[in-house]
């Protein structure tokens, strides 16, 4: 999960100008005089990926007095996405401190402190930077919605996901929008409420008995999540995602007849999906059909040669088919792929 919220945060400083198109510099990469060294020389080395030249400038450019508008702002959007954040925090503020409205440089500390770990000190400078303008890019909006969940205002960061839809802050689909990013956040008796207001506002919304099956499985309550998914089912019969999760709740819960039908389902409508080949294959297994979980699980490889529990389970196939030096193969790529990113030792 935090995987997917650092990706968002970059995604969103990639979105932010760091610089304004401007010519190529009078200057060579051996020039040393400071005089010759605008403002205006930075943003253009900094726009065409020179950010050590144009750091050098920048720095420069700080120890004079009065310190030109747009250094601090512009040295902490490098420091930014060298993923130096201490560094990009203190340059940001004191861009602030400089021009109280310097909107970019307030939503740039807000997200900063936010990936600091500092989710209350990132609101004010969030809210702040939406307070002046209405049409601000949506990505703080979400990073706002965040840092609202972080420190536990439910409502606010609502009210925040809405605004980044257009939703009404009140509405059935914002009190979903709310429900899912809080389950991708591991907030599941949160998204579970939020869930169930929405479909208190509308009884028929699409998704909702969805995600209230996904937090009952992510609870271990297969009961209540097989009962809500079928509740699902009966307003959006043909949703691939749907049978996929139902699949792997009757899986849970020992129904292997109901998931391999559910699990059929999802591969119809989801083929290009690993998930449904992957439960059926563990299904199949479960049910001692390795022939029909290698069929499955073959697939899944194929598709994904990654997933080390795809290779677990084909391997168990293998076995269970009395094809021994595939399963052995298996099981050491398991390890492999489990260990992938371990540090190599020196001198390998």
């Amino acid at each position: 999960m935090k995987q997917l919220v650092f990706v968002a945060l970059v995604l969103f400083a990639a979105r932010l100008p760091l610089v304004a198109q401007s010519p190529e510099p009078g200057i060579s990469v051996g020039d040393t005089t400071a005089q010759r060294w605008t403002f205006e020389d930075a943003q253009a080395l900094a726009g065409k990926g020179r950010l050590d030249q144009a750091m050098n400038i920048l720095n420069q450019l700080a120890a004079q007095t009065p310190e030109s508008a747009g250094v601090e702002r512009l040295r902490g959007m490098i420091f930014y996405q060298r993923d130096l954040l201490p560094q990009a925090s203190d340059a940001f503020s004191k861009a602030i401190s400089q021009d109280a409205n310097d909107r970019q440089s307030t939503e740039m500390q807000g997200v900063t402190l936010f990936r600091l770990g500092k989710p209350q000190d990132a609101i004010p400078y969030l809210e702040k930077a939406h307070a002046s303008v209405q049409t601000a890019n949506v990505d703080p909006q979400y990073v706002l919605g965040l840092a609202y969940s972080d420190v536990g205002r439910y409502d606010d960061a609502r009210h925040a996901f809405a605004v980044q839809y257009g939703f009404q802050p009140d509405s059935a689909e914002a009190y979903l929008l709310a429900a899912r990013l809080f389950l991708r956040r591991e907030l599941k008796e949160q998204a579970a409420t939020q869930a169930q207001k929405a479909l208190e506002v509308n009884p028929k919304l699409p998704l909702a008995h969805q995600l209230l099956g996904e937090a009952a499985l992510a609870r271990g309550d297969q009961e209540n999540a097989i009962k809500e998914l079928e509740a699902e089912r009966a307003i959006n019969p043909l949703n691939g995602e749907l049978y996929d999760r139902l699949g792997d709740a009757y899986l849970r819960s020992g129904q292997y007849e109901n998931a391999q039908q559910a699990l059929n389902r999802a591969v119809l409508l989801t083929p290009t999906s690993t998930g449904p080949y992957i439960l059926l294959g563990e299904t199949f297994l479960k049910l001692k059909d390795p022939i029909q979980a290698l069929r499955y699980l073959t697939r899944a490889v194929k598709m994904d040669p990654s997933n080390y529990i795809t290779h677990n389970l084909l391997g168990q196939a293998y076995k269970a088919t009395g094809q021994i030096a595939e399963a052995n193969r298996e099981f050491k790529t398991v390890v492999e792929l489990q260990h992938r990113d371990d540090p190599k030792p020196a001198g390998k």
